[in-house]
């Protein structure tokens, strides 16, 4: 049940202060450090291992203990005062991308995409080709892509992925050119970013889904690893690789973990509530709503805290959380997310939106736990949670 008791950590009514003061403050710079260095890795779902590698050297060097599932999924762990119930985040460092489908007559590749987003943002996006013996550079172009050839007709292309093709940038001009330089079907297709980070606090780029998400965990981390305060409970940050395509989340969980809160994007358009400033907690998306409690102390701390925050529902999106429940783990379940335009296309997010999330990681991960009962996987009705129902009171 969601408490409104003030934590330990703060300065009461009473004028007294606890003895540790929550951490909460931000290394904005670090934070963007580390999203341009993800950015520069490619890291299609499938093909995530140096970004694995860059994420487990970073843990090394900050001092934080993680160990590695047999795919390269991360878990890293601050130890608590109490072993359980333990907590988690998670992010996901694998990006949307593609797998060759054909080698044309023309010389040329038809693809598919990984994860779900559209050929139309494919279209004119510069990508490397990593095949088994070495990456090759290319260009993804409609099948109609020169006006000077087909007139009008460029306008007039559907949008699917059997309307695009890659151009390698080598000597091809039919399919044997193509296996003579090792290309197959299925060599993975890195689509590039394109980053640019404005000195107003834009960031625009692809792939922001969810290395952001990543960056904003990272600064959280960073800082509760050097915090003077202790931590009530063993807490988990993940890393999953597999996210874009719906699994990422369920073969990190463990018994001991009892309440999972994803970071993610959330989506700012018209219909949505999401904001490029501040938190967005997440009420529900596709798989459902998430936790009551869980969720609601979240928004709690963002009120006491002072950290921006709004709500939204998302109706055509799923998260790790999704794939941790699908998986049998019995565990609350949250969403919060920083607001992003354009997603799954040529993103753009702002800074502030992730120090946000940073700021309520960090505030979450040092609040104490409010339903003991959770230790258990079972129980008797003993400490259960409850909901209000009785009518509200009038302002």
């Amino acid at each position: 049940m969601s408490s409104k008791k003030l934590p330990k950590t703060i300065k009461t009514q009473s004028g007294k202060r606890a003895r540790h003061r929550p951490t909460e403050v931000v290394d904005v710079d670090y934070l963007k450090w580390l999203l341009a260095k993800l950015l520069e890795i490619p890291s299609p779902t499938g093909y995530t291992d140096e970004a694995v590698r860059f994420c487990s050297n970073e843990l090394d060097r900050i001092g934080v203990e993680y160990e590695l599932t047999r795919r390269g999924a991360i878990r890293a762990k601050l130890e608590g005062t109490a072993r359980k119930p333990a907590r988690a985040l998670i992010a996901h460092v694998d990006t949307l991308g593609a797998q060759v489908r054909e080698l044309k007559s023309n010389g040329r590749l038809a693809i598919v995409p990984v994860g779900h987003w559209s050929s139309r943002f494919a279209e004119g996006a510069r990508c490397t080709v990593l095949t088994r013996r070495g990456s090759y550079r290319g260009t993804i172009l409609p099948l109609k892509a020169s006006g000077h050839t087909f007139g009008p007709e460029i306008d007039e292309q559907p949008v699917r992925w059997d309307q695009v093709e890659l151009r390698v940038d080598i000597d091809a001009q039919r399919a044997e050119d193509l296996i003579a330089h090792d290309i197959a079907i299925g060599d993975h297709i890195a689509i590039d970013p394109q980053p640019e980070m404005l000195d107003n606090g834009y960031i625009n780029s692809r792939h922001l889904d969810d290395k952001a998400g990543v960056a904003a965990m990272f600064a959280a981390l960073k800082a509760l690893s050097l915090a003077p305060a202790g931590i009530p409970v063993d807490t988990y940050f993940l890393i999953s690789i597999a996210e874009e395509v719906g699994v990422g989340a369920s073969a990190l969980l463990h018994g001991n973990i009892a309440s999972l809160v994803t970071i993610d994007n959330g989506t700012t358009a018209p219909g949505q509530n999401s904001a490029e400033r501040g938190v967005t907690i997440a009420m529900a998306d596709s798989a459902g709503p998430f936790d009551y409690h869980l969720t609601n102390k979240l928004i709690d701390l963002c009120e006491r805290y002072g950290v921006d925050y709004q709500r939204d529902v998302f109706r055509h999106y799923r998260c790790d959380s999704a794939s941790a429940i699908e998986a049998g783990n019995d565990i609350r379940t949250a969403l919060i997310t920083f607001g992003i335009d354009a997603s799954h296309g040529y993103e753009r997010i702002h800074q502030d939106a992730l120090s946000s999330v940073s700021q309520l990681v960090m505030h979450y991960v040092q609040s104490e736990v409010e339903i003991g009962r959770d230790a258990h996987t079972l129980g008797s009705l003993k400490g259960f949670t409850s909901q209000p129902v009785e009518p509200a009171e009038e302002a």
